[in-house]
């Protein structure tokens, strides 16, 4: 049995607001029928980021501005010259636009972009992590991204005196300079840098897109906020709650389930499928000491350590991936996780036609089959999607600071 992940209280609550201000719900508003404007309703609006009690720092204003200057840090990678902003950059949706990462060396899956990232319940495509924290620390030290080594970040930190103070005021004492791995300080510092990235993270955010001024509009009777989507994106969306059953995946304010699907697309290179995925992420996930149940968690008894103490493995898992947000969608090319397809157009000709997809292998899921979408229903989903883009966020937050 899979593992129920953390509440989401936020979600619910906008759940039962859309329930009571619908309990009597009219035939049709804006060409959709009743059906169709509860399925619509339940997209938004999006709350906060649903809180991390493992991250005691999680909502620290402090933190969020020490971890928003280690973002933009190339100190911390082996070179000085990889920072989690050189695959994940604001100028370009908090992605890097290529197929597949590349730092040190070329990585083997296409960087998920920050945005709303504080939403989702795992990390990673194959969700090897279990907090937005411990997701920030793995790239620092994987070889072929920053290729950092924790005691040397920590040093980092250590002989910037901004940096230290700012660290200092927040978690206490940095260790010193001869502290060995072996006194678990090093450690405890490394998974603070990791909280205060997260913290910062939590602040970019993507929830008033045209759709949530739309669905504003459907709640308020108010014509003039509806006007927010287009006719060929009201089409798009009907197909999205309709005939597309894009909602099997891309449910809630999110438009993410938060799990893991198989969607047969081919490997880069072709061939059949080869990726174990979610399979050998949950072996990584509780393998990882900065995970829910790990020492240097805030809420090692709390329900994400619950989830990680009843999370399954199964044959089932194999291939999976996680299932992005599609919020700011239409910034973030190339899709799918080795970055297979360059645009919407090519990701709706795909799953309307599933030309080109690989034979599934173990146990795989196959609720999948051709959506037989013509040209111009692909083209009215496309500005649907372009009405879920939203990046009126504080200019200071896309920079270090100063």
């Amino acid at each position: 049995m899979r593992s129920q992940a953390r509440a989401w209280p936020a979600a619910g609550l906008a759940l039962l607001a859309v329930s009571v201000a619908w309990s009597q719900e009219p035939e049709s508003v804006a060409g959709f029928d009743a059906a169709q404007i509860k399925r619509i309703l339940t997209h938004s609006p999006l709350g906060p980021p649903p809180p991390d009690p493992t991250n005691a720092h999680a909502d620290d204003p402090e933190a969020a501005r020490l971890g928003q200057a280690l973002f933009f840090d190339p100190r911390l990678s082996s070179n000085g010259e990889i920072s989690c902003a050189t695959c994940h950059d604001p100028d370009t949706g908090f992605v890097d636009g290529a197929q597949t990462a590349m730092g040190l060396g070329a990585a083997e899956r296409n960087s998920p972009t920050v945005w709303n990232a504080a939403y989702q319940r795992w990390l990673f495509w194959d969700g090897r992590a279990d907090s937005l924290w411990a997701q920030a620390l793995q790239p620092l030290e994987n070889p072929v991204e920053m290729g950092g080594e924790r005691g040397a970040i920590v040093g980092v930190l250590r002989d910037d005196p901004a940096l230290r103070a700012s660290y200092e005021a927040i978690f206490g004492p940095l260790p010193g300079a001869d502290s060995g791995s072996e006194s678990g300080e090093i450690d405890r510092a490394f998974a603070n840098i990791g909280k205060a990235i997260a913290a910062y993270e939590r602040h970019i955010v993507s929830r008033r897109a045209p759709f949530d001024i739309f669905v504003e509009g459907l709640r308020e009777g108010d014509a003039a906020k509806q006007a927010a989507l287009s006719p060929a994106a009201r089409r798009g969306l009907g197909l999205f709650v309709g005939k597309g059953r894009c909602r099997m995946c891309h449910g809630g304010p999110n438009f993410s389930d938060g799990e893991f699907h198989g969607t047969g697309i081919a490997p880069l290179g072709g061939g059949n499928l080869s990726d174990p995925a979610r399979y050998a992420g949950i072996e990584l996930l509780l393998a990882d000491p900065f995970n829910a149940l790990g020492p240097h968690s805030d809420d090692r008894e709390g329900e994400a350590a619950r989830a990680l103490e009843t999370l399954a493995r199964g044959p089932e898992s194999w291939g999976e991936y996680r299932t992005p947000s599609l919020r700011n969608v239409a910034l973030t090319a190339p899709y799918m996780h080795e970055g297979q397809m360059d645009t919407l157009e090519d990701v709706l000709r795909f799953y309307s036609t599933l030309e080109g997809s690989a034979p599934p292998g173990h146990h795989q899921e196959r609720v999948l089959a051709p959506l037989d979408l013509s040209a111009v229903e692909q083209a009215d989903l496309i500005q649907f999607l372009h009405s879920l883009t939203d990046v009126d966020i504080d200019p200071a937050l896309l920079r270090a600071p100063r």
